[in-house]
Protein backbone atom coordinates (compact mmCIF):
# COMPACT_ATOMS: atom_id res chain seq x y z
CA UNK A 1 0.00 0.00 0.00
CA UNK A 2 1.31 3.41 -0.97
CA UNK A 3 1.01 6.90 0.35
CA UNK A 4 1.94 10.01 -1.61
CA UNK A 5 4.35 12.04 0.49
CA UNK A 6 6.33 14.12 -1.99
CA UNK A 7 3.65 15.06 -4.48
CA UNK A 8 0.59 17.26 -4.21
CA UNK A 9 -1.91 14.80 -5.74
CA UNK A 10 -3.68 12.67 -3.11
CA UNK A 11 -6.59 10.28 -3.05
CA UNK A 12 -9.79 11.31 -1.23
CA UNK A 13 -8.92 10.63 2.44
CA UNK A 14 -11.87 8.46 3.46
CA UNK A 15 -11.51 6.14 0.44
CA UNK A 16 -7.77 6.26 -0.18
CA UNK A 17 -6.82 2.71 0.89
CA UNK A 18 -9.72 1.08 -0.96
CA UNK A 19 -9.16 3.12 -4.10
CA UNK A 20 -5.43 2.58 -4.09
CA UNK A 21 -5.78 -1.18 -3.78
CA UNK A 22 -8.17 -1.17 -6.71
CA UNK A 23 -5.88 0.91 -8.89
CA UNK A 24 -2.81 -1.13 -8.02
CA UNK A 25 -4.72 -4.27 -9.01
CA UNK A 26 -6.00 -2.62 -12.19
CA UNK A 27 -9.54 -2.98 -10.86
CA UNK A 28 -11.06 0.18 -12.31
CA UNK A 29 -14.43 -1.32 -13.18
CA UNK A 30 -14.72 -3.19 -9.88
CA UNK A 31 -13.86 -0.03 -7.96
CA UNK A 32 -16.35 2.18 -9.78
CA UNK A 33 -19.14 -0.36 -9.55
CA UNK A 34 -18.68 -1.05 -5.83
CA UNK A 35 -18.18 2.49 -4.52
CA UNK A 36 -20.28 5.63 -4.69
CA UNK A 37 -17.57 8.03 -5.86
CA UNK A 38 -18.41 11.47 -7.11
CA UNK A 39 -17.10 12.42 -10.56
CA UNK A 40 -14.48 14.67 -8.97
CA UNK A 41 -13.22 11.78 -6.83
CA UNK A 42 -13.05 9.48 -9.85
CA UNK A 43 -11.11 12.09 -11.80
CA UNK A 44 -8.75 12.61 -8.89
CA UNK A 45 -8.11 8.87 -8.73
CA UNK A 46 -7.24 8.72 -12.42
CA UNK A 47 -4.92 11.71 -12.00
CA UNK A 48 -3.31 9.93 -9.09
CA UNK A 49 -2.74 6.80 -11.22
CA UNK A 50 -1.32 8.92 -14.04
CA UNK A 51 1.11 10.62 -11.66
CA UNK A 52 2.27 7.25 -10.32
CA UNK A 53 3.21 6.26 -13.86
CA UNK A 54 4.70 9.60 -14.86
CA UNK A 55 6.57 10.47 -11.64
CA UNK A 56 7.46 7.18 -9.93
CA UNK A 57 10.38 8.71 -8.03
CA UNK A 58 8.11 11.15 -6.19
CA UNK A 59 6.13 8.41 -4.47
CA UNK A 60 7.17 6.75 -1.21
CA UNK A 61 5.80 3.31 -0.32
CA UNK A 62 4.91 2.28 3.18
CA UNK A 63 5.45 -1.41 2.38
CA UNK A 64 2.17 -2.66 3.82
CA UNK A 65 1.58 -6.21 2.63
CA UNK A 66 -1.88 -7.66 3.19
CA UNK A 67 -1.62 -11.16 4.66
CA UNK A 68 -5.32 -11.95 5.04
CA UNK A 69 -8.77 -10.39 4.81
CA UNK A 70 -12.07 -11.78 6.10
CA UNK A 71 -15.48 -10.11 6.05
CA UNK A 72 -16.87 -9.93 9.57
CA UNK A 73 -20.06 -8.16 10.75
CA UNK A 74 -20.15 -6.15 7.50
CA UNK A 75 -16.62 -4.93 8.14
CA UNK A 76 -13.28 -6.59 7.50
CA UNK A 77 -10.78 -8.32 9.76
CA UNK A 78 -7.40 -7.97 8.09
CA UNK A 79 -3.78 -8.79 8.86
CA UNK A 80 -0.88 -6.79 7.43
CA UNK A 81 2.88 -7.13 7.47
CA UNK A 82 5.42 -4.32 7.27
CA UNK A 83 9.09 -3.55 7.82
CA UNK A 84 9.44 -1.80 11.16
CA UNK A 85 12.03 0.96 11.36
CA UNK A 86 11.81 0.96 15.16
CA UNK A 87 12.25 -2.78 15.64
CA UNK A 88 14.34 -3.45 12.52
CA UNK A 89 12.38 -6.53 11.53
CA UNK A 90 9.14 -7.50 9.83
CA UNK A 91 6.07 -7.06 12.00
CA UNK A 92 2.45 -8.13 11.65
CA UNK A 93 -0.67 -6.49 13.03
CA UNK A 94 -4.36 -7.29 12.89
CA UNK A 95 -6.81 -4.52 12.09
CA UNK A 96 -10.59 -4.61 12.17
CA UNK A 97 -12.24 -2.06 9.88
CA UNK A 98 -15.91 -1.51 10.81
CA UNK A 99 -18.53 -0.76 8.14
CA UNK A 100 -18.31 2.94 9.02
CA UNK A 101 -14.70 3.01 7.78
CA UNK A 102 -15.98 2.74 4.20
CA UNK A 103 -17.55 6.20 4.40
CA UNK A 104 -15.72 8.19 7.05
CA UNK A 105 -13.00 8.47 9.65
CA UNK A 106 -13.15 6.29 12.76
CA UNK A 107 -11.47 6.36 16.18
CA UNK A 108 -8.83 3.70 16.84
CA UNK A 109 -8.62 1.30 19.76
CA UNK A 110 -5.27 -0.45 20.24
CA UNK A 111 -5.13 -3.90 21.84
CA UNK A 112 -1.92 -5.21 23.42
CA UNK A 113 -1.66 -8.97 23.95
CA UNK A 114 0.08 -10.95 26.66
CA UNK A 115 3.06 -13.29 26.94
CA UNK A 116 3.59 -15.79 24.08
CA UNK A 117 0.83 -14.23 21.94
CA UNK A 118 0.95 -13.00 18.34
CA UNK A 119 -1.52 -10.73 16.54
CA UNK A 120 -3.69 -13.82 15.96
CA UNK A 121 -4.78 -14.59 19.53
CA UNK A 122 -6.98 -11.57 20.03
CA UNK A 123 -8.50 -11.37 16.56
CA UNK A 124 -9.49 -15.05 16.53
CA UNK A 125 -10.47 -15.66 20.17
CA UNK A 126 -11.83 -12.49 21.80
CA UNK A 127 -14.98 -12.01 19.70
CA UNK A 128 -14.77 -8.21 19.75
CA UNK A 129 -15.69 -7.54 16.13
CA UNK A 130 -19.47 -7.27 16.49
CA UNK A 131 -19.23 -4.63 19.22
CA UNK A 132 -16.51 -2.76 17.29
CA UNK A 133 -18.75 -2.75 14.22
CA UNK A 134 -21.72 -1.43 16.18
CA UNK A 135 -19.68 1.40 17.76
CA UNK A 136 -17.71 2.26 14.63
CA UNK A 137 -14.26 1.55 16.10
CA UNK A 138 -11.14 0.50 14.22
CA UNK A 139 -9.32 -2.03 16.41
CA UNK A 140 -5.59 -2.69 15.94
CA UNK A 141 -3.76 -5.65 17.49
CA UNK A 142 0.03 -5.78 17.00
CA UNK A 143 2.40 -8.65 17.73
CA UNK A 144 4.00 -8.78 21.19
CA UNK A 145 7.69 -8.58 20.25
CA UNK A 146 10.17 -8.43 17.41
CA UNK A 147 10.71 -11.79 15.73
CA UNK A 148 13.53 -13.42 13.82
CA UNK A 149 16.21 -10.97 14.93
CA UNK A 150 18.81 -13.74 15.41
CA UNK A 151 19.62 -12.59 18.94
CA UNK A 152 21.26 -15.27 21.03
CA UNK A 153 18.82 -16.50 23.65
CA UNK A 154 15.70 -14.80 22.26
CA UNK A 155 13.82 -18.11 21.96
CA UNK A 156 15.05 -19.82 25.11
CA UNK A 157 12.15 -18.94 27.45
CA UNK A 158 8.48 -18.15 27.07
CA UNK A 159 8.51 -15.12 29.38
CA UNK A 160 11.49 -13.25 27.94
CA UNK A 161 12.57 -12.49 24.38
CA UNK A 162 10.34 -13.66 21.53
CA UNK A 163 6.67 -13.15 22.41
CA UNK A 164 7.62 -11.22 25.54
CA UNK A 165 8.67 -7.70 24.56
CA UNK A 166 7.00 -6.27 27.69
CA UNK A 167 6.28 -2.96 25.91
CA UNK A 168 9.55 -1.35 27.00
CA UNK A 169 12.44 0.24 25.10
CA UNK A 170 15.41 -1.95 25.99
CA UNK A 171 18.66 -0.26 26.95
CA UNK A 172 20.79 -3.38 27.44
CA UNK A 173 22.74 -5.42 24.91
CA UNK A 174 21.88 -7.42 22.92
CA UNK A 175 18.23 -6.31 23.12
CA UNK A 176 18.38 -2.53 22.71
CA UNK A 177 18.61 -2.49 18.90
CA UNK A 178 15.38 -4.43 18.29
CA UNK A 179 13.37 -4.63 21.50
CA UNK A 180 11.71 -1.21 21.43
CA UNK A 181 8.06 -2.19 21.71
CA UNK A 182 7.13 0.91 23.72
CA UNK A 183 8.16 3.29 20.94
CA UNK A 184 6.75 0.96 18.29
CA UNK A 185 3.28 0.93 19.86
CA UNK A 186 3.30 4.58 20.92
CA UNK A 187 4.78 6.16 17.80
CA UNK A 188 5.53 4.04 14.74
CA UNK A 189 2.38 1.91 14.63
CA UNK A 190 -0.12 4.80 15.03
CA UNK A 191 1.69 6.77 12.29
CA UNK A 192 1.46 3.75 10.00
CA UNK A 193 -2.23 3.20 10.80
CA UNK A 194 -3.12 6.88 10.37
CA UNK A 195 -1.30 7.07 7.05
CA UNK A 196 -3.03 4.07 5.52
CA UNK A 197 -6.51 3.83 7.00
CA UNK A 198 -9.48 6.22 7.53
CA UNK A 199 -8.69 7.16 11.13
CA UNK A 200 -9.26 10.18 13.32
CA UNK A 201 -5.78 10.62 14.88
CA UNK A 202 -7.21 12.69 17.73
CA UNK A 203 -9.39 9.82 18.98
CA UNK A 204 -7.33 6.91 20.24
CA UNK A 205 -7.57 4.51 23.20
CA UNK A 206 -5.67 1.48 24.44
CA UNK A 207 -6.40 -1.78 26.27
CA UNK A 208 -4.75 -5.14 26.79
CA UNK A 209 -4.35 -8.40 28.68
CA UNK A 210 -1.75 -9.52 31.23
CA UNK A 211 1.60 -8.24 29.89
CA UNK A 212 -0.50 -6.24 27.42
CA UNK A 213 -2.59 -4.87 30.26
CA UNK A 214 0.66 -3.64 31.78
CA UNK A 215 1.52 -2.10 28.40
CA UNK A 216 -1.84 -0.35 28.13
CA UNK A 217 -1.62 1.11 31.63
CA UNK A 218 1.92 2.46 31.23
CA UNK A 219 1.15 3.96 27.81
CA UNK A 220 -1.81 5.86 29.24
CA UNK A 221 0.05 6.93 32.37
CA UNK A 222 3.25 8.01 30.58
CA UNK A 223 1.36 10.02 27.96
CA UNK A 224 -1.38 12.10 29.64
CA UNK A 225 -4.05 13.15 27.14
CA UNK A 226 -2.81 10.95 24.29
CA UNK A 227 -5.37 8.21 24.93
CA UNK A 228 -9.03 8.95 25.58
CA UNK A 229 -9.45 5.87 27.78
CA UNK A 230 -7.67 2.76 29.04
CA UNK A 231 -8.74 -0.67 30.26
CA UNK A 232 -7.15 -4.01 31.02
CA UNK A 233 -7.83 -7.67 31.65
CA UNK A 234 -5.67 -9.21 34.40
CA UNK A 235 -2.84 -6.69 34.00
CA UNK A 236 0.65 -7.03 35.48
CA UNK A 237 0.16 -3.98 37.69
CA UNK A 238 3.42 -3.80 39.63
CA UNK A 239 6.15 -5.54 37.59
CA UNK A 240 8.95 -4.31 39.87
CA UNK A 241 7.52 -6.59 42.56
CA UNK A 242 6.78 -9.80 40.61
CA UNK A 243 8.98 -12.47 39.05
CA UNK A 244 7.80 -11.88 35.47
CA UNK A 245 8.57 -8.20 35.79
CA UNK A 246 11.91 -8.59 37.53
CA UNK A 247 13.11 -10.95 34.81
CA UNK A 248 11.92 -8.74 31.94
CA UNK A 249 12.87 -5.34 33.36
CA UNK A 250 16.22 -6.61 34.58
CA UNK A 251 17.01 -8.21 31.24
CA UNK A 252 15.90 -5.32 29.06
CA UNK A 253 16.81 -2.34 31.28
CA UNK A 254 19.66 -3.58 33.46
CA UNK A 255 20.18 -3.97 37.20
CA UNK A 256 19.45 -0.34 38.18
CA UNK A 257 15.92 -0.70 39.57
CA UNK A 258 15.36 3.07 39.46
CA UNK A 259 15.11 2.72 35.67
CA UNK A 260 12.34 0.15 36.07
CA UNK A 261 9.98 2.70 37.60
CA UNK A 262 9.36 4.27 34.17
CA UNK A 263 7.60 1.04 33.12
CA UNK A 264 5.70 0.20 36.30
CA UNK A 265 2.05 1.32 36.41
CA UNK A 266 1.92 1.38 40.21
CA UNK A 267 4.92 3.71 40.30
CA UNK A 268 3.76 5.86 37.38
CA UNK A 269 0.31 6.51 38.81
CA UNK A 270 1.89 8.07 41.90
CA UNK A 271 3.13 10.97 39.77
CA UNK A 272 0.28 11.14 37.24
CA UNK A 273 -0.45 14.88 36.84
CA UNK A 274 -4.25 14.84 37.22
CA UNK A 275 -7.23 12.60 37.86
CA UNK A 276 -8.77 12.79 34.39
CA UNK A 277 -8.29 9.14 33.51
CA UNK A 278 -11.05 6.57 33.82
CA UNK A 279 -9.62 3.08 34.18
CA UNK A 280 -11.52 -0.19 33.85
CA UNK A 281 -9.91 -3.44 35.03
CA UNK A 282 -11.41 -6.92 34.96
CA UNK A 283 -9.67 -9.64 36.96
CA UNK A 284 -10.63 -13.32 37.21
CA UNK A 285 -10.79 -14.48 40.81
CA UNK A 286 -9.58 -17.99 39.87
CA UNK A 287 -6.64 -16.65 37.87
CA UNK A 288 -3.62 -18.80 38.77
CA UNK A 289 -1.26 -15.88 38.16
CA UNK A 290 -3.20 -13.70 40.59
CA UNK A 291 -2.69 -16.21 43.39
CA UNK A 292 0.95 -16.63 42.35
CA UNK A 293 1.62 -12.92 42.96
CA UNK A 294 2.40 -12.00 39.35
CA UNK A 295 -0.38 -9.44 38.83
CA UNK A 296 -0.65 -7.47 42.13
CA UNK A 297 -3.74 -5.35 41.34
CA UNK A 298 -4.17 -4.36 45.00
CA UNK A 299 -0.93 -2.37 44.85
CA UNK A 300 -2.13 -0.43 41.82
CA UNK A 301 -5.59 0.23 43.27
CA UNK A 302 -4.05 1.54 46.50
CA UNK A 303 -1.83 3.93 44.54
CA UNK A 304 -4.80 5.14 42.46
CA UNK A 305 -6.90 5.66 45.57
CA UNK A 306 -4.15 7.78 47.13
CA UNK A 307 -3.99 9.93 43.98
CA UNK A 308 -7.81 10.03 43.67
CA UNK A 309 -7.69 8.51 40.19
CA UNK A 310 -10.93 6.60 39.51
CA UNK A 311 -10.60 2.88 38.84
CA UNK A 312 -13.44 0.46 38.20
CA UNK A 313 -11.99 -2.86 39.36
CA UNK A 314 -14.18 -5.92 38.89
CA UNK A 315 -13.15 -9.21 40.45
CA UNK A 316 -15.00 -11.82 38.41
CA UNK A 317 -15.98 -14.94 40.35
CA UNK A 318 -14.91 -18.24 38.76
CA UNK A 319 -12.90 -16.80 35.85
CA UNK A 320 -9.25 -17.54 35.06
CA UNK A 321 -6.54 -15.91 32.90
CA UNK A 322 -7.70 -17.27 29.54
CA UNK A 323 -9.41 -15.87 26.45
CA UNK A 324 -12.66 -17.46 27.64
CA UNK A 325 -12.54 -14.83 30.38
CA UNK A 326 -11.70 -12.05 27.90
CA UNK A 327 -14.47 -13.09 25.49
CA UNK A 328 -17.02 -12.97 28.31
CA UNK A 329 -16.40 -9.31 29.15
CA UNK A 330 -14.94 -7.88 25.93
CA UNK A 331 -18.17 -6.09 25.02
CA UNK A 332 -18.06 -4.17 28.30
CA UNK A 333 -14.58 -2.93 27.43
CA UNK A 334 -15.54 -1.95 23.88
CA UNK A 335 -18.49 -0.01 25.30
CA UNK A 336 -16.22 1.64 27.90
CA UNK A 337 -13.90 2.94 25.18
CA UNK A 338 -16.70 3.89 22.78
CA UNK A 339 -18.14 6.17 25.48
CA UNK A 340 -14.98 8.29 25.35
CA UNK A 341 -13.98 7.83 21.71
CA UNK A 342 -17.41 8.73 20.36
CA UNK A 343 -18.10 11.52 22.83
Amino acid sequence: MCRVTNHQTRLPRATSSLALNAFRDGGYIRLLSSCNFSMSQVLECFIFRFNLLLFPLTVKTMALKQVSSNKCFEGFQKVFEHDSTELKCKMKFGIYLPPKAETGKCPVLYWLSGLTCTEQNFITKAGFQQAAAEHGLIVVAPDTSPRGCNIEGEDESWDFGTGAGFYVDATEEPWKTNYRMYSYVRDELPKLINANFPTDPERMSVFGHSMGGHGALILALKNPGKYKSVSAFSPICNPMQCQWGKKALGGYLGSDVSKWEAYDATQLVKSYPDSHLDILIDQGKEDQFLSAGQLLPDNFIAACTERKIPVVFRLQQGYDHSYFFIATFINDHIKHHAKFLNA
